[in-house]
């Protein structure tokens, strides 16, 4: 699964730069709020405003603190997928319950110094589980292949049935990078500037999916 991510698409010109990635699986869309991270993007007033020109699965990434209050308003609003920071949440297990009640699927994400270990029993109440391979709050930064290794541990439990959700990437996928994510087992790849910044988005994604698929 690709899930381009509008960090990196003009902001200017948002329904057009969706539209310009029809096979996409998802669209991957980068909340900051200036407190969880050093740097302010977008909020529910604009994802809803992408709700009403796409019908691509619209996947939401939190990087907000408190989203045990905040979160909760993008899955009534449709989004597809509504992912917290494990390191922001207050009550991850309840959080994840209320998402699903409102009509989303549920995403925790982990930074990349946040062992996987200590959050494997919560993640049984999620539905993705999404690595960062980069600090987040930057779009453009270069990919931490060490983060690999949580990869794999997830992949592993998911394989043997202790887990059963989807395994996402976030931060510095491209052609150079995507290969060795999915031969550690992700499932969903989030790419911004490799899409956006090729002059033709669509293909860019199509090139990514064979990358990845040949990979796995």
């Amino acid at each position: 699964m690709i899930a381009p991510s509008i960090l990196s698409a003009d902001f200017a010109r948002l329904a057009d730069e969706l539209a310009a990635v029809p096979t996409s699986d998802w669209i991957h869309v980068d909340v900051m709020d200036n407190h969880f991270v050093p740097n302010l993007t977008l909020g529910l007033p604009v994802v809803k405003s992408l709700l009403k020109v796409t019908d691509i699965p619209i996947d939401c990434h939190l990087m907000i603190e408190d989203p045990d209050r905040w979160a909760i308003g993008y899955a009534e609003a449709g989004a597809y997928n509504v992912t917290v920071h494990v390191e922001a949440a207050n009550d991850p297990v309840a959080l994840a319950k209320n998402l699903k009640a409102a009509g989303s699927k549920a995403g925790l994400s982990i930074k990349p110094g946040t062992p996987l270990e200590p959050y494997v029993e919560v993640l049984k109440h999620y539905d993705t589980l999404l690595v960062m391979s980069v600090e987040p709050g930057f779009g453009g930064q270069s990919f931490m292949a060490d983060v690999l290794d949580k990869v794999r541990q997830a992949r592993h439990l998911v394989d043997t049935g202790h887990l059963k959700l989807l395994v996402e990437i976030d931060g510095g996928i491209n052609a150079d990078t995507i290969e060795q994510a999915a031969q550690a087992g992700v499932d969903c790849f989030v790419a911004g500037s490799a899409v956006y910044d090729a002059a033709d988005p669509g293909k860019a994604v199509e090139a990514l999916r064979a990358q990845a698929a040949g990979a796995r």
